[in-house]
This record gives C-alpha cells, sequence and structure tokens, in this order.
C-alpha cells in the first residue's frame, strides 16, 4: 500500500493564528520537508500575498530532492474563462508542476457564499482542471466541505468530484473543512468514494472536534491515498491534522511505508525546527516528537524502565528521532536519582545511602515548592554538593535596593559579598531591576576569578506564584534559563521572598556555569555535564 504524504504547513498551517513565515522562513521550512521526505509541498497562494509570490518565484531556482512543490488556488470566478482569470493566469505563471484547486462541493455554499448556480459551478470546477492539464500541470482538486456536502445532497457531492475526475485531476481531496465529522462517518464517507471511483481520493482533516488524525487514519483504511495536513498540527482555528502523528503511525502502527527509516528519524528535529521558524514553542505533550512524549516522572515507572525499557513506551523514540527522559519529582525514588546522575556521568550504584539522601532532599525541597521538572541543572548540583564538592564560591551577604523619589528615575542597584577561595570579593552593581542588578554585581564579583562567566547570558526569565490564596504575601518559584556559546541549562529558587527566589536560581546558574566550563576544559575533577 502506499499513501502520498501532502504537507500543506506553509498554506493551511500559516493561517494559524499567531503564525507569520516570511519568505526565508517559508524556503527553510520547505528545505526540512523535503529532507523529511514528504510527497507533496504546498507552498502557498501565488498572487494572493506579496510573501506567497516571492517564494515560488525563488523556488524556480531551488531544486527538491524528494518533493513536488505545489500551488494552491481557486477555481475560476463565475461567469467566465479560465484563461481570462487573472488568478488562474497566476497560478500558472508561478511554473508550480502540481497546482491544488479548492473549489465547493456543498450545494448550499455555492448558493450562499458563491452566489451562482449548482450547474455553473460544477463547470467552474471543470474548466479550471482541464486548463491547467493542457497546460501540462497535474492537478489536484480539494472539494471543500465534502463531507458536509454529501450529508446535504450526495448526489451533487459525487457530481463535483466527478467533473474534476472527467477534466482531468489526478486526486480529489475530501476536505472536513470545519473538522466536524468524526472518525466512523469518514471511513464510512471514503469508502464509498473509494469504491465509485477507485484510487484517487485524498483526506484533508481540520481538528475542530479533536479527530483530525483519527479521521486521517480512518480514511486511510478506507482506501484514501493521500493524507494532507501540517507539521506539529499548525492552521486554521485549531489546526489541521498532525503529520508528525499521521506519519509514524502510518509507518510504525499500521505498517504503511511513507518515508524511509532515517527520514523518520529526524521526524522530531524538523517538528521542533519548524516550531523554532514559526516562533511557536514546540508542544511539550505532543505524541512521538513532545519532549514529555518519552519523559517519564513516577518512581515505579523510571524503576521498571531502568529494567525494561518497553515497560512504560511503546515504540523506542530514537525511531522518531526523540530520546527518553526522566524527571526529578517529590515522586522520585532512589532509581530515579541513579538514572538521572549516570545521564550526566556520575554512578551512584555503590554509595546508594547517598542516593537515598538526595531522593530524600528532592522531596522536601518540592514539598517547600522547588520544583526539579524543568530545572535539572539545579538537580545536578545537588547531587555534586551532596558528593562533597566544594562550590566555587560562597554568598556572604547582599543588599538589593529599589529606590523611587519624586522628580527622579527609578534607581536599582544591588551589593553583594561572596568568598572565592580565600578572597572575600565586594561589588556593586545598578541595574534596570533588582534581579538584574543582582546578576550583574555577582558577574562582576566571579568574573576575575571565573572569566567563562562572560560568556554566559539569561535567555528566559519565570516566576509563578505557588499559591494565590496568599495574594502577595504567598511563596514564588523562579525558573531561570540560562546559557553559553555550547549549550542552555536551567535553575530554580524558591521563597516567599521574590528576590531570594530569583537569587537562588542566580546563583545556581553561575555556579552551574563555571564548573560546566571547567568541566570540558578538564579543569575540574568532577563531571558534570550541561543539559
Amino acid at each position: 500500500m502506499s499513501i502520498e504524504i501532502y504537507d500543506t504547513t506553509l498554506r493551511d498551517g500559516a493561517q494559524g493564528v499567531g503564525i507569520n513565515f516570511s519568505v526565508s522562513d517559508k524556503l527553510r521550512i520547505a528545505e526540512h520537508l523535503d529532507t523529511l521526505g514528504v510527497t507533496v509541498i504546498e507552498g502557498g497562494w501565488p498572487g494572493a500575498n506579496p510573501t506567497d509570490t516571492e517564494f515560488f518565484e525563488a523556488m524556480q531556482t531551488h531544486q527538491l530532492r524528494n518533493a513536488t512543490l505545489a500551488a494552491f488556488g481557486a477555481t475560476r470566478r463565475p461567469g467566465m474563462m479560465a484563461q481570462d482569470d487573472l488568478q488562474l493566469r497566476t497560478l500558472l505563471d508561478s511554473m508550480a508542476p502540481m497546482i491544488t484547486l479548492v473549489g465547493k462541493a456543498w450545494d448550499r455554499q455555492v448558493v450562499d457564499v458563491l452566489r451562482t448556480t449548482t450547474d455553473e459551478n460544477l463547470a467552474m470546477i471543470a474548466d479550471s482542471v482541464r486548463w491547467f492539464v493542457d497546460h501540462g500541470r497535474r492537478v489536484v482538486y480539494d472539494a471543500e466541505h465534502f463531507f458536509d456536502g454529501y450529508s446535504s445532497d450526495a448526489d451533487y457531492a459525487l457530481r463535483c468530484l466527478e467533473a474534476a475526475i472527467s477534466a482531468g485531476a489526478d486526486r480529489i481531496t475530501l476536505c472536513d473543512t470545519n473538522g466536524g465529522t468524526l472518525p466512523d462517518r469518514v471511513e464510512s464517507v471514503v469508502r464509498e468514494i473509494t469504491s465509485r471511483f477507485g484510487g484517487v481520493a485524498g483526506i484533508h482533516c481540520h481538528d475542530d472536534s479533536g479527530c483530525a488524525v483519527a479521521a486521517t487514519l480512518a480514511a486511510v483504511r478506507a482506501g484514501a491515498v493521500q493524507v494532507q495536513g501540517c507539521i506539529n498540527g499548525y492552521g486554521e482555528r485549531t489546526g489541521n491534522a498532525n503529520l508528525c502523528t499521521l506519519i509514524p503511525n502510518l509507518q510504525l502502527k499500521m505498517g504503511v511505508r511513507v518515508v524511509d527509516d532515517e527520514q523518520l528519524a529526524r521526524l522530531t528535529e524538523v517538528a521542533r525546527d519548524v516550531a523554532e521558524i514559526a516562533n511557536i514553542a514546540p508542544p511539550l505533550s505532543a505524541p512521538y516528537i513532545g519532549q514529555a512524549a518519552f519523559t517519564h516522572k513516577g518512581g515505579q515507572h523510571i524503576d521498571a524502565m531502568s529494567k525494561a525499557a518497553y515497560a512504560y513506551q511503546h515504540i523506542d523514540p530514537a525511531r522518531v528521532g526523540n530520546k527518553r527522559h526522566s524527571v526529578i519529582t517529590q515522586q522520585s525514588g532512589r532509581g530515579t536519582v541513579l538514572e538521572k546522575a549516570a545521564a550526566f556521568g556520575v554512578d551512584l550504584t555503590q554509595d546508594r545511602a547517598l542516593a537515598r539522601r538526595v531522593a530524600d532532599e528532592v522531596k522536601q525541597l518540592e514539598f517547600s515548592g522547588h520544583s526539579f521538572e524543568g530545572a535539572e541543572a539545579s538537580f545536578e548540583l545537588l547531587v555534586h554538593r551532596a558528593r562533597g564538592n566544594p562550590a566555587p564560591f560562597t554568598l556572604i551577604d547582599y543588599i538589593a535596593l529599589v529606590e523611587q523619589r519624586e522628580g527622579r528615575s527609578l534607581v536599582c542597584e544591588a551589593t553583594i559579598k561572596v568568598q572565592v577561595g580565600d578572597t572575600v570579593v565586594h561589588t556593586a552593581a545598578e541595574g534596570n531591576g533588582p534581579v538584574n542588578a543582582l546578576d550583574a554585581a555577582l558577574r562582576k564579583a566571579l568574573t576575575p576569578s571565573y572569566p567563562e562567566i562572560g560568556a554566559t547570558q539569561l535567555f528566559d526569565y519565570k516566576v509563578r506564584v505557588l499559591d494565590g490564596r496568599d495574594g502577595t504575601a504567598a511563596g514564588v518559584r523562579v525558573l531561570v534559563e540560562s546559557g553559553d556559546h555550547h549549550r542552555r541549562w536551567s535553575t530554580v529558587g524558591c521563597s516567599t521572598n521574590i528576590i531570594e527566589a530569583s537569587w537562588s536560581a542566580l546563583a545556581d546558574a553561575f555556579e552551574y556555569a563555571i564548573i560546566a566550563t571547567r568541566e570540558r576544559s578538564g579543569l575540574a575533577g568532577e563531571h558534570l555535564e550541561v543539559v
């Protein structure tokens, strides 16, 4: 069985809320999709906006290795010849070898939206398809609102498909445009279509009822030969069928080979890179490619996974380019500590009492509000300290001041006294806020002894109120993401005082940077790998 993967991330996915691809973005994503091995890349609607027009111009000198480029547009307008429709000519001028034409298949929409007759709509479909076929283009007819149209007037919806096929369309795509058709209904309708027209049907599902992937798989069972969707499920409203779920489900669960094994192993990388280009946080809990997809939290689960890798995961994550993680929480036991320590190069199997002490300390800290689930650098430091390794610096005291006086701008200043080796360093610095001032003062104090601090920077700073019922007296958790030219790491602090919580997270971040950098340079005796 052969299934074509038709990617519409650059067109339908670009219609998702918060997504705004530039030409450069689209070119980079197209390269990712081609490397992934999709069959068709729908690049957009040339002529509809300058970005899509420029993209197709750029693609004329860009050779795709695996995929075919498709340009998307609509059937001709009512009451004119296909060759006179400027929109169709723009599609032709895009030089895309495949043209995807959306046309109505719901009689009500023909009357209410197109404001024309059902017979004229059939002529619009046939004329448009035939014109592109005569010009040597492969044509896909997207039957918009097909399932609603089939329920309203099945005979008319079928006549729309017949008009496209008789005019030479390669594929007829059955679109669940409103996303409200459940999988069992999709399967029964697609089965009727494939029994009537043979292996020419594609499926295009939106996720408004949360069933886009399930409905697409149902359509494949019923004989669909092409599936349309978007990377990470991007798209209008609630999105389209998620190709990052569909591709491994087809290949690993249904035995339908759609890409080769090496391409499948790039799936997670592609999903996350596209998310970065879209400037949207990668989906944490997404099946297969999410960071949490193969992450284990409960101590019992982690213990079982250390004995049998199949215990709590349905596939080997490496097959889709992901990897197994475990997180340290108050639910963790000694086994979790052993595994996490081993992950950054520390073998605690010969000191299980220490592992138990670390596990107990984690539980105590998490009970007080800490969370190591997103702050693995702080956990590594906890192990580092528990083994008796000295800290590169020790806080003696600090003062953080915020001053606002009438007629003067806000002044924030921090004074810090730390001990570095045998030397006490006393520094002060200003900032645009108390945390920024503490950061600047600590950098000033540490940089002479640890010049590697100069390469670090803060990437993210998050504050979480632990119990809103306490109002401004509530405890807070601060999570800091830092990094250098090589990697990034996260640290955590917790207190009823936001400055103290911030200081704890900042101090951990700097300590981690010093130890990790010295490990890479072979200057320290303790292995500590940045994560």
